[in-house]
């Protein structure tokens, strides 16, 4: 997960915070929203991990305890505070660049526009920057959607495509990527939409990619565009959990879709959300304690 980073040269503040390795990933998603670089850091080989903060402003403390006391409940254990400092003058681009190398992950080539060597042979390359919108390869939930794309092409073809939540238009690429189909980017936020829109120019991929501002499923354009035969849904559980009869009346019959975002002790409860709309589980994969679902 990563965000815009500050101009070369530019004075900072790195907010951070040490919890157990076992949570690491959870309290990195309350620092997402919240500064423009993210990064998280073992400090010492199967100990503690440090998950840091840069902005070149100083952060909102509130909103970040705040966002930190949601994660502490969902995760229900107890977090320190975070520690808040001012750093000098610092090539932040060059280290934000070093920080987040190309990623393999199953047959995608996930990079930056600064790699300036060529794919590996028989990859599918992704080009997403370090972005104000979620969705640059190295979370497990963005991870374990790309290799549940990865695990579904090669059993059959969608042909009109769902990615709800879409942050950087990441999913949506590697969906348009395996299947030549159209997809239909939505997220809640403008500049998830905005950013998706630059990317799949990036990417040349603007021709099969829409993508739209949609509180869920409440837009009209996410109404007539279905139904879907496949649906991608990168979120949380809870929302999850309240979109599964709109996930159940956008989806084809024979459909399928790829939930993230939860946690491992959520999955029951989302599954069960979704087995009242008559969607069983097809498929699970677990990377670090978040499981990506694929239902049926």
């Amino acid at each position: 997960m990563s965000r815009t980073v500050p101009s070369e040269a530019a004075a900072a503040w790195r907010t951070s915070i040490v919890v157990n390795a076992a949570i690491g990933d959870a309290v990195q998603t309350a620092f997402d929203d919240h500064f423009a670089s993210v990064a998280a850091f073992e400090i010492e080989e199967g100990g503690d991990w440090i998950i840091e903060g840069i902005d070149r402003n100083p952060p909102d403390e509130a909103a970040l305890r705040s966002r930190l006391a949601l994660v502490a409940a969902m995760i229900d254990v107890p977090l320190p505070d975070p520690m808040v400092e001012k750093v000098p003058p610092t090539d932040w681009l060059a280290a934000t660049y070093q920080a987040f190398p190309p990623l393999r992950i199953g047959r995608f080539f996930i990079h930056g526009s600064h790699i300036e060597d060529g794919p590996p042979a028989g990859s599918i390359p992704l080009c997403i920057d370090a972005a104000t919108a979620f969705g640059s390869g190295e979370h497990p939930t963005t991870e374990g959607c790309l290799r549940a794309l990865d695990r579904l092409s090669r059993r059959r073809r969608f042909h009109r495509i769902l990615d709800m939540g879409c942050g950087t238009g990441i999913l949506s690429f590697a969906a348009a990527r395996l299947f030549g189909a159209p997809v239909l980017s939505a997220d809640i936020d403008p500049e998830s939409i905005r950013v998706t829109r630059i990317n799949a120019r990036i990417n040349r991929l603007a021709d099969p990619i829409t993508a739209v501002v949609s509180n869920g499923y409440a837009s009209r354009v996410v109404r007539e565009n279905g139904p879907y035969d496949l649906i991608i849904a990168n979120i949380l559980a809870r929302p999850l959990m309240s979109m599964a009869a709109d996930l159940r009346r956008n989806l084809a019959p024979g459909g399928m879709a790829i939930l993230a975002g939860l946690l491992e002790r959520q999955a029951p409860q989302v599954l069960a959300a979704h087995r009242l709309q008559r969607l069983t589980l097809a498929d699970k994969i677990p990377i670090r304690g978040w499981p990506t679902l694929i239902l049926h």
